[in-house]
């Protein structure tokens, strides 16, 4: 990862993540319903995030965002449980480590703020995605917690921290 930097996402950040999200998920073939891509978040990543135990990471190289993740407390759901959410990079830097960097500092994030256990949401034909939450140690789980409003994701994982 000798050029990328990974930091916490600033205002000016927004309508590149806005973008790269989308533009990810439109290439992956996600409906743009019951996902990710109609969440109103995406309009300004940097407010949803600036917020007690919630936080976005940008992968940025040479001031282009090349990759994102955020770490928030899972929605409709008591207890001490976070979510990963939004993690997608560009196809030019997928499968070089990069996935794997910014889940230890999304999962280093979420227990600094005092989360027991991250689960996440994706759809099933993500299979790389899959392999990195796999080797990172994400169990599958039956059926969904809590309620993101992501009802097109039908592949539940949760990891203890």
């Amino acid at each position: 990862m000798s050029s990328y930097v990974i930091r916490e996402i600033k205002p000016e950040d927004n309508e590149q993540v806005k973008d790269l999200i989308r533009n990810v998920l439109v290439e992956m073939g996600v409906p743009k319903v019951g996902t990710a891509y109609e969440d109103a978040a995406l309009e300004d990543m940097h407010a949803e995030y600036n917020a007690p135990n919630k936080e976005y990471f940008v992968v940025e190289d040479k001031d282009r965002i090349i990759g994102g993740a955020g770490i928030a407390p899972l929605a409709n759901f008591e207890g001490a449980i976070c979510e990963l959410q939004k993690m997608y990079f560009l196809p030019e830097v997928r499968g070089k480590g990069v996935g794997a960097q910014m889940m230890t500092t999304c999962l280093e994030f979420a227990k600094e703020q005092g989360f027991q256990k991250c689960y996440i949401e994706t759809l099933p034909y993500m299979k790389q995605a899959q392999k990195l939450y796999l080797r990172s140690g994400f169990e599958s789980l039956e059926k969904p917690l809590g309620d993101t409003g992501h009802y097109n994701c039908t592949v539940w994982l949760i990891k203890d921290l």
